[in-house]
């Protein structure tokens, strides 16, 4: 059987993020033969040996009395070796892997499916090796800025190695369940929700980037259990109660602020085109008073809030 190697999870030496200690045990690869052929074999040493049983028992009654104790004997024997190694055939279903242990210490894990023999004197504990996903709870934080904010998080992952999942830490479903969520206070407290320059980071303008570093950061706690994080997600993300309606304000101000900047530059440029039209068709000549005039109409109609009401001059352009 090829050795099993599993791949060393990587992180960012920059991660801020707890030291772990070097693990004791890596996962290798148990040696194991087939176990459709072992369980055969067994099956036919069972057969075997009450085949031995049943000749000794008729031997008993006959002239060759003296044979009787050693097809006995010889039947007892393979029959309990039999049904000993038996106990050595291990079912490993896909998405499982068994991993062995000899008297306490830890000799391999079997990775491949199906019917598999080990030694009858190892232990074989199941252990999973699906892709999980693991959900926060909603976790009331503080942003960068101080602000209190409600937050939660979506983990993919799966078990990379498993005989450091099993021994190198106490419960690695408990420890994944609370590294993912120290992690996902740090990054809260790193960043803000919402940024007051372009250039910075937001956890709700960018949340891509974010995700990304909670990740990096997620796996560098989480390689001491064995763990491979595959994707990160924020599943929730808002203000907290007691602030929401505040901030809200404050949003819709930036959001009409920005509309009214966009509007007046688009304004702009649409009387700046009208007057350059105007003054290259020869249309009507202007002085800059009436040009000054025009302009402060046209910006009044195209920025106004509410439809503009004509006014119709009936005399002539200065009166």
């Amino acid at each position: 059987m090829s050795d099993q190697t599993t791949a060393e999870p990587t992180a960012d030496p920059a991660v801020d993020a707890p030291e772990m200690p070097e693990p004791q045990v890596r996962e290798t690869a148990a040696h194991s033969i087939p176990g459709g052929l072992a369980l055969l074999l067994t099956v036919l040493g069972v057969g075997l040996g009450i085949a031995a049983i049943s000749v000794g028992g008729a031997l008993s009654s006959g002239d060759n009395r003296s044979l009787t104790a050693p097809f006995a004997i010889a039947g007892a024997v393979l029959l309990i070796a039999s049904f000993f190694c038996m106990t050595g055939v291990k079912m490993v279903a896909p998405g499982e892997a068994r991993v062995i242990q000899l008297f306490g210490r830890y000799v391999g894990t079997i990775r491949t499916d199906g019917l598999r023999w080990v030694n009858p004197l190892t232990s074989a504990r199941k252990i999973s090796t699906r892709v999980r996903n693991h959900e926060t709870a909603v976790l009331k934080v503080n942003d960068a800025y101080g602000n209190p904010i409600e937050l939660a998080a979506i983990v993919v992952w799966k078990v990379d190695d498993t005989a450091r999942a099993l021994f190198e830490v106490d419960d690695f479903l408990e420890f994944v369940g609370t590294q993912t969520e120290a992690a996902v206070r740090h990054i809260a407290i790193e960043y803000p929700y919402d940024a007051h320059d372009e250039d910075g980071l937001s956890l709700r303008g960018n949340a891509e980037e974010i995700t990304e570093k909670l990740a990096l950061e997620l796996t560098a706690r989480v390689q001491a259990a064995g763990v491979q994080i595959i994707e990160t997600r924020f599943s929730h993300l808002a203000y907290a109660p007691e602030i929401a309606s505040a901030m809200l304000q404050r949003q819709q101000a930036g959001a009409v602020v920005a509309a009214r900047q966009q509007i007046v530059e688009g304004a702009v440029g649409m009387v700046e085109s009208a007057l350059d039209r105007i003054s290259e068709h020869g249309i009507v000549e202007l002085d800059e008073e009436r040009k000054a005039a025009m302009v402060s109409n046209l910006m009044v109609v195209l920025c106004g809030d509410r439809a503009a009401q004509p006014v119709l001059n009936t005399g002539s352009l200065y009166q």
